[in-house]
């Protein structure tokens, strides 16, 4: 995969945790939450999108080749959003506050920065010798 491609894949990856967990901000306090949460509202549909998202999030680190470990943890994030979003009330409140699409885009964010493939926030190209 070369560097602009990783790239495209970099950006498609916060434009999702953006929109899914800090689109929009409640006026006045700087609290940010995203269409998970406000999907999180209609019974049984936002805990669902939770469920795709963290699928597709979990593909493109596929696609980025991480290590099992990320790609569990992710797992366990949009695992753990989805169950407790399950609880009425409290699921609402744990889906605003507990940001599993960002949380995963970080993982894999974090692991691209500990292999060498980010380095000061530009991709570096190792297809090139």
């Amino acid at each position: 995969m070369n560097a602009d491609t990783r790239q495209k894949d970099i950006e498609r990856l916060e434009r999702i945790a953006k929109l899914l967990d800090s689109q929009f901000v409640v006026p006045g306090t700087g609290f940010r939450f995203g269409l998970d949460g406000l999907l999180g509202l209609i019974p049984g549909v936002g805990d669902t999108m939770t469920a795709v998202s963290t699928a597709y999030l979990i593909g493109m680190a596929t696609q980025l080749d991480m290590p099992g470990h990320v790609k569990a943890r992710m797992a366990w994030n949009g695992l753990l959003d989805w169950l407790v979003g399950l609880i009425p009330f409290f699921g609402d409140l744990f889906d605003f506050a507990f940001k599993a699409n960002r949380k995963n885009v970080n993982l894999i964010l974090s692991e691209l920065k500990r292999r060498g493939d980010i380095i000061e926030g530009e991709i570096v190209d190792k297809s090139v010798s």
